[in-house]
């Protein structure tokens, strides 16, 4: 179990819309309670997942309040408040926090590419603004920009910086920052077809998309590793590939797919918001084949 309490399976949840595109703040009530019900200990609200380069400002904290209120004590809300901005993610984290968000995940600044030094600066100064933990995400396929092993080592330092969303493929360096930080600082797989792989590596769970629609399933394979039985948790991962495949499809963009998966099970999310756009109906049909053999459709 996640020595920082918030828990082994976070969902990093969509943001559901209605016709006209505008947050459906009743539908991310019943989605949060849904993935709750469903295995996850806690949320990811308004990450990459969440299109949140779309969202205003005024969106994120009221979704920040919906999803709380609507799972209370049941999880951890973890707040996606990190930009390029230090400043900008310093003033939406201390805002979240007010609106009761439980944590807060902060992506590696993108576009400017700071270097090393810059991004300690940047996470420091965030993780300042508040009390709670603050969890990092290295994603440098999105981001242009790595979080070295050794500036993550040295982040985890800082008493509520309590570990890292890890989705940069280099086990070598989860394995270096596992080696180098105390047994309390969390890695969560950012991947889900990695999840297997970085919980040999010392990594405690993972920060899902897939868990939309296997949530359960998901932390089946998560509890096995944990108590010993890594050869059933090894099975789960290659029953289960075929899904974390399909929901990232290389001719589509998260959280395209994942979204057209959730309206595949009836649970209808809406559209995106430009610039992203819904799969094609080839890349539909495909997620739909994949659901169907999987059984996760009947």
């Amino acid at each position: 179990m996640s020595k920082a309490a918030l828990g082994d399976v976070l969902t990093a949840m969509v943001t559901p819309f209605d016709a006209d595109l505008k947050v459906d703040y009743d539908k991310a009530a019943t989605l949060a309670e849904r993935l709750m019900d469903s295995g996850s200990d806690g949320l990811v609200v308004c990450g990459t997942t969440g299109e949140s380069p779309t969202l205003t400002r005024e969106e994120k904290l009221q979704l920040f309040r919906v999803t709380k209120a609507a799972i209370d004590d049941r999880g951890k809300i973890i707040a996606g408040t990190g930009n390029y901005c230090t400043a900008d993610s310093v003033a939406l984290t201390k805002e979240a926090d007010d609106a009761g968000a439980d944590g807060f995940l902060l992506v590696c600044p993108y576009y400017n590419k700071p270097p090393q030094e810059g991004l300690y600066q940047h996470f420091k100064a965030v993780a300042a603004a508040t009390e709670k933990p603050c969890i990092l995400y290295n994603i440098p396929s999105r981001t242009g920009r790595n979080i070295e092993a050794k500036t993550t080592i040295r982040l985890s330092e800082i008493d509520n910086i309590v570990g890292i969303k890890e989705a940069s493929g280099d086990f070598d360096m989860a394995a270096e920052v596992r080696a180098g930080t105390a047994s309390s600082f969390c890695l969560w797989s950012g991947d889900d077809s990695a999840t297997i792989h970085l919980l040999s590596s010392g990594g405690c769970g993972v920060i899902s998309v897939a868990s939309h629609v296997i949530g359960s399933e998901i932390k089946q394979l998560i509890e096995a590793y944990h108590s010993g039985n890594v050869a059933t948790a090894v099975e789960l991962h290659l029953q289960w590939m075929p899904v974390f495949k399909a929901l990232f499809i290389p001719t589509s963009v998260n959280p395209a797919p994942v979204k057209a998966a959730l309206q595949l099970t009836g649970f209808d999310v809406g559209g995106l918001r430009l610039p992203l756009v819904p799969v094609t109906e080839q890349e539909k049909a495909h997620i739909r084949f994949v659901l169907e053999n999987s059984g996760v459709l009947h």
